[in-house]
């Protein structure tokens, strides 16, 4: 196995491990930070952008008009650096090597403001909270959205007995969803009522790794083998038809009861370029493929304003999936055929959805679109100095 791929397999692929011990708890109310002053580059001011959307590059962020998609303005930051919404209208979350740091999308203002975490890794919206993993302390940082603003807002804290790239999710009555493993696997997932004290476990979902949420409140955690669902108090194993059913990357939507996400079969490959994609039904408990017959990649995957399933192929179309019949109603064109890079950090097309716009990059033509999905057609393309990469957006 070279290093490369072990890189990646450790950004996005686990095996298994026994069930981890008894969960520890560190609960804390953390007072709120100064902000310090505004990490703007010199000379320049905050703007004020309409429906921004941020997309990174090699370099930076770019703050893009969401009608238009002109740029508002350059953020230069070093490093390679992800995108996550905060849960308001307002800001964004970048992952940087120290944490997750503060961005004021309105304004086009990335803020000294920032969550510390080692690793920083999956940040999630449910249920009017945001939660924060630190793969590299096993951290969980819980907060109230609405309260960003200056400096940082409250927060409560829990941490997993052992680090491991992981995630999870608070739920409306105060449960904490988590995966549960170390630095080298991870066997399933724990469920922790509102003073944190465990009440559900499932350790037989290997390689555990990202979420979705689905209609009626039901979380879906990928594994190498299916998925596992919490829902009601009840973990439900749904299991893959394959011996190595991996599914690692998925969209829900509050529409619909299922949720969609990748699906690879082949452990041993330096890079799988898979073709179907799953849908897991959380009412039924059953997987289901649909057959794109062309790849896709993980920043491929979104939902549409009606809960339907939105897949981004390498063959340069959006592929529009109705998730209950299992089948492609629709395919808009959007940019021309491309093939995944090797590294899961190069830039690749990517898609963000936005009510009923769908805003997808094209690094090889350094442009952005902005998609109708109701008409399937264009609406504005915008140019960027650079590739773009990840993309991400706000409603302000």
């Amino acid at each position: 196995m070279t290093n490369s791929l072990s890189a990646r397999k450790r950004a996005g692929r686990f095996v298994a491990l026994p069930a981890a011990a008894a969960t520890a708890l560190t609960m804390a109310a953390c007072g709120a930070e100064p902000a310090g002053d505004n990490a703007t580059a010199p000379g320049q001011a905050a703007v004020a952008v309409a429906e921004p959307i941020a997309v990174t590059y090699d370099g930076g962020i770019y703050l893009l008009d969401g009608k238009s998609l002109q740029v508002a303005k350059d953020l230069p930051l070093p490093g390679f650096n992800r995108l996550n919404p905060a849960g308001d209208d307002k800001h964004l979350l970048v992952s940087t090597s120290t944490g997750f740091r503060v961005l004021d999308a309105a304004t086009a203002t990335l803020t000294d403001a920032e969550f510390k975490a080692a690793k920083p890794g999956h940040v999630v919206r449910h249920a009017g909270r945001t939660v924060l993993f630190a793969d590299g302390t096993g951290e969980v940082t819980v907060f109230d959205p609405a309260t960003l603003g200056n400096g940082l807002p409250q927060t409560r804290q829990y941490k997993t007995p052992q680090p491991h790239h992981g995630v999870a999710v608070e739920l409306a009555g105060g449960e904490l969803v988590t995966t549960i493993g170390n630095e080298d696997e991870r066997p399933g997932i724990a469920v922790l009522d509102k003073d944190r004290k465990e009440i559900a476990r499932n350790d037989q979902c290997p390689g555990v790794h990202g979420e979705a949420a689905a209609r009626g409140e039901a979380v879906v955690i990928g594994c190498e083998t299916g998925a596992v669902i919490y829902k009601n108090g009840t973990i439900t194993k749904v299991t893959s038809p394959d011996p190595y059913g991996r599914i690692g990357n998925q969209a829900g939507s509050d529409a619909s009861p299922i949720t969609l996400g990748d699906y690879k079969v082949d452990e041993e490959a330096e890079l799988e370029r898979p073709t179907r994609v799953s849908l897991i039904d959380t009412e039924s408990a059953t997987l289901k493929h649909v057959d794109l017959g062309t790849s896709y990649t993980f920043r491929s995957l979104a939902r549409g304003p009606q809960g339907e399933a939105l897949v981004l192929g390498t063959d340069g179309q959006l592929h529009v999936i109705d998730p209950a019949a299992g089948t492609v109603t629709r395919k808009i064109a959007v940019t021309d055929p491309w093939q995944e890079p090797l590294e899961w950090q190069q830039a690749r097309p990517a898609i963000f959805v936005r009510g009923g716009t769908a805003y997808v990059t094209d690094p090889s033509k350094k442009q952005i679109y902005s998609i109708d999905l109701a008409a399937g057609t264009k609406t504005a393309t915008g140019a960027l100095p650079a590739a773009p990469n990840e993309i991400s957006g706000v409603t302000a």
